[in-house]
């Protein structure tokens, strides 16, 4: 089956629709996130690639909308077929297809509403937008402005575009809700604490130093072999 057919069953957004994606390891994931079923879906055939990195740019960009440029690129790659099958040469269909994406793109920035990072709200409610199809829709409320501050805190305002996402880590926790999910402004280290050695479990407003070099003695390069002849 083409990535857009698959794609189709999940839309509109608003469908509770789940996708069960079957791994060769034997895992399973159940899910409707474009960006995850690409990533455990087995494609061979050259366009199915080409709609798999498509998929993969618009999470990396938007971090959304992954269903909706694999479903709109497979019915242009549908009607394309269509007019090569009535002989229209494919430059001619590249150069309309060129043409219309620099229309839609005039059109979309005409209409488009500047995003000022100080209007809090507005980024909540996109943040709400983007959740809306995901499997925790229905915990929008708590977790979209929690996304927002984390966001906001590791973004430097005059660099806005140069934001980038691996400054947030995301640390999973077996056992908990997603009401027990907090943000913390700070390192999670994600270590137990060494009871054996008696020191302490928890410390406030400790110094905390990064080490780049392993603190252990040093190895000689050298090997030496002692023999003892004489007890």
């Amino acid at each position: 089956m083409h990535p857009a057919q698959v794609f189709q069953t999940l839309l509109p957004v608003t469908s509770a629709l789940m996708a069960q994606v079957a791994a060769a390891n034997g895992e399973v994931i159940i899910t409707n996130d474009g960006a995850t079923i690409l990533n455990k879906m087995t494609v061979t055939h050259p366009a199915a690639k080409m709609l798999v990195e498509l998929a993969k740019s618009q999470d990396v960009v938007a971090g959304d909308g992954t269903t909706s440029v694999v479903v709109i690129c497979g019915a242009l790659l549908k009607k394309a077929q269509e007019l090569l099958e009535r002989g229209i040469h494919p430059t001619v269909i590249s150069d309309s297809f060129n043409t219309a994406a620099n229309k839609a793109c005039e059109i979309l920035e005409s209409i488009a509403i500047p995003v000022n990072l100080e209007d809090k709200e507005s980024l909540i409610r996109a943040a709400n937008t983007s959740l809306s199809s995901k499997v925790v829709s229905q915990h929008s409320s708590f977790m979209s402005p929690m996304a927002v501050d984390a966001v906001l805190r590791v973004m430097d305002p005059q660099h806005a575009n140069l934001l980038d996402l691996r400054d947030i880590r995301v640390v999973c926790k077996v056992g908990g809700t997603i009401d027990d999910s907090e943000l913390v402004a700070g390192c999670v280290f994600d270590q137990k604490a060494a009871k054996t050695a008696g020191g302490p479990t928890r410390v406030e407003k400790a110094k905390i130093g990064l080490i780049q070099f392993h603190v252990s003695p040093p190895k000689s390069d050298i090997e030496d072999t002692v023999v003892i002849s004489d007890y």
